[in-house]
């Protein structure tokens, strides 16, 4: 070995040790509402000292634990944050169905964020998680700094609302978990091709026991809204996402009926303008288990 080699194993900077992978944790925070305080439950990846936050949130009847595949791919390089907005998951039922909505929504995620203890977070929103972090995004002095929009924009179509409304708080009891699985899959078709485990794993944390079998893990009070007020037009959002700021990009499942081709391109070309991405095969929404829907997000969000 030369003198220079020598010199040079001598003061190279040591290897950056990996950051050891940790499980899940599940934890709560309480959150005040308009007719009181309720509990929104979240689950916790990865170092709970790392500054670095990402926030992963649901669509409308899911939960945080959609995003398991996700958390594991990204809980090397972040603490990873999966709430259930309430009323879904573990979180609590509002005696008030009306207060379902999202000033509820967004309030109990600045108190979430005040929780974490950090300037700035991540953001991956799934349909009505992507609205939810458009609407904080779009102020001054946001908290998020990178924000994905999975399969939502600021025009909401019609259609895609009526037909949501169809299921929403409608799901039978289940004699069995064999019949719930039958039941996600077939309302959950727009998902796209998952594997069997897939489509288990989604069971297994979209129904709860009850008395005589198995019902869906939400409040059916959340459909409400659907049922008592008429859905005559979309709904243009526009206004809020031409203030969004940070780096932003747009998720579409090719054969969505709730963003359209055409309010995708014209997301890339205002506001924030949104790199913009389209999976094959799949509706509404992506759910970000596939390898390369995972890859094209933890790309994003780990971009310098």
């Amino acid at each position: 070995m030369s003198l220079f080699d020598a010199l040079r194993n001598l003061f190279k900077a040591p290897p950056v040790p990996a950051r050891p992978y940790q499980g899940l944790r599940e934890r709560s925070v309480q959150c005040l509402g308009p007719h009181g305080l309720h509990r929104m439950a979240y689950t916790e990846w990865g170092e709970q000292d790392n500054p670095r936050v990402v926030i992963c949130v649901h669509g409308l009847t899911r939960n945080g634990r959609d995003f398991d595949d996700l958390a594991r791919a990204l809980a090397q390089d972040y603490r990873v944050i999966c709430p259930d907005v309430v009323g879904r998951g573990r979180s609590d039922w509002l005696g008030v169905k009306s207060d379902y909505g999202f000033p509820v929504y967004v309030a109990d995620m600045i108190t979430l964020i005040a929780r974490l203890d950090v300037e700035t977070v991540h953001w991956v929103g799934t349909s009505m998680g992507g609205l939810i972090g458009m609407l904080i995004a779009s102020q001054p002095h946001a908290p998020i700094s990178r924000l994905v929009l999975n399969d939502v924009g600021p025009v909401i179509t019609a259609a895609s609302l009526r037909r949501i409304g169809q299921y929403v708080g409608t799901a039978p009891r289940f004699a069995s978990m064999a019949d719930a699985e039958a039941y996600i899959r077939e309302v959950s078709a727009p998902f796209g091709p998952l594997t069997d485990a897939q489509w288990r794993h989604l069971t297994q944390y979209t129904v709860r026991p009850v008395e005589g079998g198995f019902a869906m893990v939400y409040d059916p009070g959340i459909g409400d809204v659907f049922r008592q007020t008429p859905i005559l037009m979309d709904v243009d959002l526009w206004d809020t996402y031409d203030r969004i700021r940070c780096p932003t990009l747009a998720l579409r499942g090719a054969e969505s009926d709730l963003l359209e081709q055409v309010t995708l391109e014209a997301m890339g070309k205002r506001g924030p303008c949104a790199r913009t991405v389209e999976f094959a095969g799949i509706g509404h929404a992506p759910m970000l288990m596939d390898a390369g829907q995972i890859a094209t997000v933890r790309d994003f969000l780990l971009e310098v």
